[in-house]
């Protein structure tokens, strides 16, 4: 505590207020117009003395009134030419140059005046902003989405019961925005993060249980039934779409060449002076896996949404918020470990994905080059998922922050919909050290009816012995939280009921229950660190390619000489490739539009316009163009190549 002594003696003037802490005699906060501080002392009797300490403080230096010195430009300043025309006549100027001149002064004095009046009130609405940040202890999250970013669409959000929003609407008023900072500062909150393993290990946890959760129209079955997290389906039953169980690959093909080393000092010292949107990167910078296919990662766990769909049939709607709070954290898993970054798809290329053992289908399609947007749609058992995605990027040096733009939105078949948009990722070490990545920032799952989930991704320290933290709580639709939630990202979720006011460490194992927990990597890893879902993704099964459009990822020639371990070959197919890519730009412009998907509005989503599978099942890709092939920039028909 004495560390931050001095720091408090220079701010102790813009505390705005602190207070104790009701669950632990020895916590407290501090409030500034710009942050808040956790504090704890050695014992009751310290915390006493630091608040007498700060009250008499703060009586030393009283706030002062925001408006003691707005006054800038007061409006009955007036101005006197006596003295100048007094001065004039002295030296013998006429009357009509002393007139001028008082003329010339006045004009000056009063655009000067106007001026400072313009100055006065934008003052004023600055310290109006600054009075309403004290007021709410106000600490802006970078990384959270604004509410009006979130698209509402159709006519079940209309029922959007939230206890701090009002009806088909997403602004926060003051008083709302107050209550809720002083939530986020709550005693609940104080939950330090922690890694699950050091708690909770598989030998004595009740898997699965449901607890007092049960009472809420669920049978008893869950207090008995561990959740299978290979193949867990409740109540599964497989939609068969025609197509037989498909065996997938275990492992990647073995290369056929030897890898050599690339530096990176060397291709920035080769490029230096060129234009970088000209500079082809090696593919060894590459894993065998294009963007497209990499957003169908995230159904990996897509039990998750199954299950959520038969909790929420059955009456449970908490259980339903939870398993979609766990399918939206376990979508990061994959990312652990995995520094090379996937293919840029070409503009219309296309990816499909159809697992029947777990009633799958996926479909994305790559529908602006200018700003890079891929769009997915995706259907399950009782539920559909859709979004469009765009990534913003910001180079540090060291490390590159990506901050995803976009809203994905979950609905199930009853009508109930989740919306939320991903966290930022940041790369570190990109010049010297081990690479590694990160994901940090607030993400907020809104639902339409009951429930919604307010998740936090714990930023890693430098020195932190337990990365990959997040914490979150699901409320009603009258703010109360009925649930917390706590794990790590890369590795499982478990959820308690209610609001949690003690340690992790103090749980005992009936009162937790495991959500999620990560896939064991494979046997057989290679450097792209790929999951085993992620091995099975650019695989063409037998009889496939054949029903494929040309358009699809797994076509790709460099993709597919990659993963084979030709790398010369996928070296020269990459640079050929991306000189036809640079011609998308002019494609957009000459009115290409998008094949599958269409944009609802100007600013909307993309959404799946259908007729793909059917088109798949009659073996009909009108207007699929071979996009991989070879082509002529002389001839080239931006029209003609949508």
């Amino acid at each position: 505590m004495n560390a931050i002594d001095s720091d408090l003696d220079c701010s102790c003037g813009s505390i705005s207020s602190f207070r104790e802490s009701k669950s632990d005699d020895r916590r407290f906060y501090i409030f500034t117009s710009t942050k808040t501080l956790h504090l704890r002392t050695d014992s009751r009797k310290d915390r006493v003395a630091w608040i007498q300490a700060l009250v008499s403080t703060r009586g030393l230096y009283p706030l002062r009134p925001l408006s003691d010195h707005l006054s800038l430009a007061p409006n009955n300043i007036s101005v006197s030419a006596e003295r100048l025309k007094k001065r004039l006549l002295e030296v013998g100027s006429s009357e009509s140059l002393v007139k001028d001149c008082e003329q010339i002064m006045l004009a000056e004095f009063s655009e000067l005046q106007e001026q400072l009046q313009i100055l006065c009130q934008e003052r004023m609405n600055l310290l109006d902003t600054i009075r309403q940040l004290e007021a709410a202890n106000i600490e802006p999250e970078a990384t959270a989405l604004h509410d009006s970013e979130y698209q509402l669409t159709k006519n079940e959000f209309s029922s959007l019961g939230r206890g701090k929003y009002s009806e088909c609407s997403t602004t926060e008023s003051s008083d709302d925005i107050e209550k809720q900072e002083m939530e986020e500062v709550s005693d609940e909150d104080e939950i330090s993060y922690y890694d699950t393993k050091e708690y909770f290990t598989e030998h004595g946890f009740r898997c699965g249980s449901t607890g007092d959760l049960d009472s809420m129209n669920m049978s008893g079955e869950g207090n008995t039934q561990c959740i299978d997290l290979e193949n867990s389906l409740v109540g599964k039953t497989i939609n068969d779409f025609g197509y037989p169980q498909i065996a997938r690959r275990k492992k990647l093909p073995d290369p056929v060449e030897k890898e050599k080393g690339v530096s990176l000092w060397s291709i920035i010292k080769d490029n230096v002076g060129k234009d970088l949107t000209r500079v082809c990167l090696p593919v060894y910078f590459n894993e065998p896996i294009s963007s497209l296919q990499k957003c169908f990662e995230d159904f990996e766990y897509s039990f998750l949404l199954d299950r959520a769909y038969e909790y929420g049939k059955s009456g449970n709607s908490l259980l339903r918020a939870l398993n979609v709070a766990a399918f939206a954290i376990s979508g990061y898993a994959s990312s652990e470990g995995r520094h090379c970054k996937p293919f840029n798809p070409l503009l219309g290329e296309t990816y499909e994905a159809h697992f029947p053992d777990k009633e799958v289908r996926f479909f994305s399609e790559k529908v602006s080059h200018h700003p890079t947007v891929v769009a997915c749609h995706c259907e399950g058992r009782g539920w559909k998922f859709w979004a469009d995605s765009n990534i913003r990027s910001k180079f540090w040096g060291r490390s590159i922050q990506l901050d995803p733009v976009g809203v994905l939105t979950l609905e199930f078949d009853d009508g109930e919909i989740f919306q939320w948009s991903k966290v930022t990722t940041t790369i570190y070490n990109l010049i010297l050290g081990k690479i590694y990545c990160d994901h940090h920032g607030n993400m907020d799952i809104r639902g339409n009816r009951q429930y919604s989930c307010r998740l936090q991704f714990k930023e890693q320290a430098i020195l932190d012995r337990n990365p990959h933290q997040v914490h979150g709580f699901v409320e009603d639709v009258m703010g109360k939280k009925v649930a917390t939630l706590f794990g790590k990202w890369d590795d499982s979720i478990y959820y308690v009921n209610g609001e949690v006011n003690v340690k992790p460490k103090d749980f005992t194992m009936s009162d937790t229950n495991l959500l999620w927990k990560r896939t064991k990597p494979p046997s057989n890893l290679t450097r792209y660190n790929l999951t085993s879902f992620a091995i099975t993704l650019n695989e063409l099964t037998p009889g496939l390619k054949e029903k494929l459009p040309p358009t699809d990822s797994r076509l790709r020639p460099d993709q597919r000489h990659l993963e084979n371990g030709e790398y010369e070959k996928a070296n020269m197919e990459k640079q050929r490739l991306e000189k036809r890519q640079r011609m998308s730009r002019k494609m957009q412009e000459n009115g290409w539009q998008p094949r599958w998907f269409h944009r609802q509005s100007e600013n909307g989503t993309f959404r799946y316009t259908g007729g793909y599978w059917e088109a798949r099942a009659q073996g009909r890709w009108n207007g699929c163009p071979n996009i991989f092939g070879e082509i002529h920039e002389g001839n080239f028909d931006p029209l003609g190549a949508s």
